[in-house]
């Protein structure tokens, strides 16, 4: 290739670069506009009444930006699942924030969840920080949250990342988790190898127009992530005589 051809390749590739970034900058600001509508929902479904009470902490995956609608987020997904094994209504009070870090959901939602008394608790917070990554910020926020969970919590480790630089990074993050999850003596949900097993595959189908949230599919992943564990617990703390722990999600 001539020296012209090469500047020539090189400037195309500019080019559709930036398109591509503003394409996704687009995006971004389509689901932005669903913040609120999540967020109201979310809050309106909250006033139901239940005989189980569910209580999330996260943030903008358990809202479930980037889903079809509010309740295909991980949090609707296991409510519904919950509801299904148990044959109990059940309510369902999502703490979560969109854009929150482990800081922010200390300083929002904690205070907030210690006014509760849930039978079931998931907690997938994080992903924000990775942005700003700050170790020692991170693990004093996730010691506050960990400290203030009943035993029988759930939680989740951060996704996959993809790229090297920031895997780097939520390898740390993980470590955290899983070491301050050990002392408490609480359940980690393995979100990171879940998400990590769809490979390039996931990468392509499994993600919001943002190429950041979860799509509908990915959603029921994240689920999957939590599947296992939920089912034993269900099964060992709440009355489930004619539902085997198959039933719950995932099994299929």
């Amino acid at each position: 290739m001539t020296a012209v051809g090469v500047v020539t390749a090189a400037a195309a590739s500019v080019i559709g670069w930036r398109r591509f970034q503003a394409r996704l900058t687009a995006n971004s600001l389509v689901l932005n506009e669903t913040l609120p509508i999540h967020s109201k929902w979310w809050r309106d479904h909250a006033k139901e009444k239940g005989d189980l009470l569910y209580v999330a902490i996260g943030d903008s995956a358990a809202q479930g930006i980037g889903a079809s609608a509010p309740n295909r987020s991980y949090v609707g997904v296991l409510a519904d699942e919950i509801r299904a094994v148990t044959g109990r209504t059940v309510r369902v009070v999502n703490l979560s924030v969109s854009g929150a870090t482990v800081e922010l959901a200390v300083r929002d939602q904690l205070p907030r969840f210690v006014k509760l008394r849930p039978d079931i608790v998931t907690v997938a917070i994080g992903a924000n920080d990775i942005a700003l990554w700050d170790p020692v910020l991170f693990e004093r926020g996730i010691r506050q949250i960990f400290a203030a969970l009943p035993p029988y919590a759930l939680v989740a480790d951060l996704p996959y990342f993809y790229f090297p630089r920031n895997e780097r990074k939520v390898a740390v993050a993980n470590r955290i988790v899983r070491s301050v999850a050990a002392e408490h003596g609480l359940t980690v949900v393995p979100l990171h190898a879940e998400t990590k097993h769809q490979g390039i595959r996931g990468m392509m189908t499994q993600f919001a127009i943002d190429l950041f949230h979860p799509n509908d599919h990915g959603y029921r992943v994240w689920a999957d992530a939590f599947a296992p564990s939920l089912a034993a617990q269900l099964v060992e703390r709440f009355e489930t005589p004619d539902v085997a722990p198959a039933d719950v999600v995932g099994a299929a």
